[in-house]
């Protein structure tokens, strides 16, 4: 058979089809997950590869931004700040947690269009800080339309031990979902190669994945859902919604002090 060589637009598509696609993240990521003695903590959020560090996305100012504490919402959208990061607009706040028990950040982005992929983004992110090292309130649902309910507490998490959860939908398990797992990266680890940067799991029959971190430091865990209803693209067509559910989870080394 004769070879035809390859046209340049032709071979750079081949090249991007062949390659893996970049696992986008929304990070929510707080100073620290637990505040022995209450007080101060600040709240990261970034549009971005975890592993790779960066590209980092343009984010919108949040649609939601809140925290959920003893059965109620606040609201915190008044209280950020754009804080550009390469730039590209990020954002940040700053609060106290003066009283015990968990609390549980959220946030729910502007839908971000990848025309990569041909679809809208939409990553429900949330996290946990323990005020007082409580270990209570850890287990309360936000409510969001998609959702990672904890079934190991996601604070005071030793590295190497098991986190477990259930991927939700509109408060239903969804079967067999598909979990995709970063690392926060700070330039110290180097992957052998692609398939090592994001992690692939999928959940059971109920909705329930586990998942053991081998490395300190925050872990991200996107379970990511095909929403219900279409959005109009910027070329004008129907496109399908990628809904996720992510939830971050720190672990620590244990030490001999």
């Amino acid at each position: 058979m004769r070879h035809v060589p390859l046209s340049l637009p032709a071979f750079a598509l081949c090249a991007f089809l062949a390659s893996p696609a970049l696992a986008h993240f929304q990070e929510i990521i707080p100073s620290a997950d637990i505040l022995p003695d209450g007080g101060d903590v600040k709240i990261n959020l970034v549009f971005t590869h975890p592993f790779e560090g960066g590209p980092v996305m343009e984010m919108q100012k949040p649609a939601q931004m809140g925290v959920f504490k003893d059965g109620s919402v606040t609201d915190l959208l008044p209280q950020l700040k754009e804080t550009p990061i390469d730039g590209k607009a990020a954002w940040s706040l700053d609060t106290s947690l003066d009283e015990p028990g968990a609390s549980i950040f959220f946030v729910e982005p502007q839908p971000y269009w990848e025309p990569a992929e041909g679809k809208y983004i939409v990553h429900y992110a949330k996290v946990i800080v323990d005020s007082y090292a409580s270990g209570e309130g850890w287990d309360e649902l936000v409510g969001l339309p998609v959702e990672i309910e904890p079934l190991t507490r996601p604070t005071g998490i030793w590295t190497g031990n098991l986190f477990s959860g259930v991927v939700l939908k509109g408060g239903e398990p969804v079967p067999f979902a598909e979990i995709e797992v970063e690392f926060v990266n700070d330039g110290s680890i180097t992957a052998p190669n692609d398939a090592f940067i994001t992690q692939v799991i999928k959940a059971d029959a109920n909705g329930t994945f586990t998942y053991a971190m081998p490395r300190a430091g925050w872990w991200g865990f996107a379970a990511l859902i095909e929403g219900g209803t279409p959005m109009t693209s910027p070329q004008g067509k129907q496109v399908p919604v990628e809904q996720g559910a992510l939830i971050w989870i720190k672990t620590t080394d244990m030490s001999g002090k």
